[in-house]
């Protein structure tokens, strides 16, 4: 099986958390356009493999506010050769097409304090029809939100917490996240990752709306094309060339750490076994 994360050109997003680069940027209708014509190209590439495909939709904004993006959702879900597809979202779009995906469709769902009423929000996670983690980051002023959450939200929800990106933690501070998220101390400090084997560039690639092929989204390194099938004489076992991993859509994928044990099954949305 052949696990891939995709990020088109699409860099837009509604909402304007002030922790985020792409926060209530706006896409030029040409840029919108190429994001769609992109997308549609990709699943049209998946629909004709005749082997098994992973997706995890990573784009740079929110995407299920865009048509293209719920139709490839439902779309993937059903073709026989696509064992699960899942995608990154605030969940700001409606939520009543999901029940027209089956059941290898997956969300992983990011609260925004800030930006969204409480009560609608778990509203609309409570009405989910597809798997789903729920998650936070880690901002000191969200504790409290997370923890009503953590209450709120059924036990079985995973509720994980993103360490806000150059944030160190106490040890008690952390504490007070690992309570939420017992995971936590996964996300709290960068991982090592030099020389480190890592499933990506082997059975885990990125893949751009041009179809251009790296390992990861965080190794520059181009290894061929998609469309061209160039990219595959250059799959096979390697080691990560970066210094430290701290991504979860990275780390998740390094060997030694173990997490395809813990999220078995739930890699790509996010939810351990």
């Amino acid at each position: 099986m052949l696990t891939i994360l995709y990020r088109g050109p699409l860099s837009s997003c509604d909402y304007d958390c002030a922790y985020c680069p792409f926060a209530k940027r706006r896409d030029s209708p040409e840029r919108l356009r190429a994001d769609r014509a992109a997308l549609e190209r990709f699943t049209g590439w998946v629909r004709e493999r005749d082997f098994e495909v992973s997706v995890l939709f990573t784009p740079w904004g929110e995407g299920l506010v865009r048509s293209w993006y719920r139709r490839a959702l439902v779309e993937l879900s059903w073709l026989p050769n696509v064992a699960k597809v899942a995608i990154q979202t605030n969940l700001s779009c409606r939520t009543d097409w999901l029940a027209e995906a089956s059941d290898r469709a997956a969300l992983w769902v990011t609260y925004h304090p800030t930006q969204v009423p409480y009560e609608r929000f778990l509203a609309k996670v409570g009405s989910l029809p597809v798997r789903h983690s729920v998650g936070i980051v880690g901002d000191p002023a969200h504790l409290p939100h997370a923890r009503r959450l953590r209450e709120d939200l059924p036990p079985e929800t995973y509720l994980w917490v993103n360490a806000e990106e150059g944030r160190l933690y106490t040890d008690a501070e952390a504490a007070d996240w690992a309570a939420i998220d017992p995971h936590f101390h996964h996300s709290r400090f960068p991982h090592p990752s030099l020389g480190l084997p890592c499933r990506t560039g082997d059975t885990v690639i990125s893949v751009n709306g041009d179809g251009m092929v790296r390992r990861c989204h965080f190794v520059p390194e181009v290894l061929g094309n998609l469309y061209d099938g160039s990219y595959r004489p250059a799959l096979r076992p390697r080691a990560c060339p970066a210094t430290a991993c701290d991504c979860h859509i990275g780390y998740v994928h390094l060997e030694p750490l173990g997490l395809y044990d813990l999220f078995a099954g739930g890699v790509l949305e996010r939810i351990p076994f």
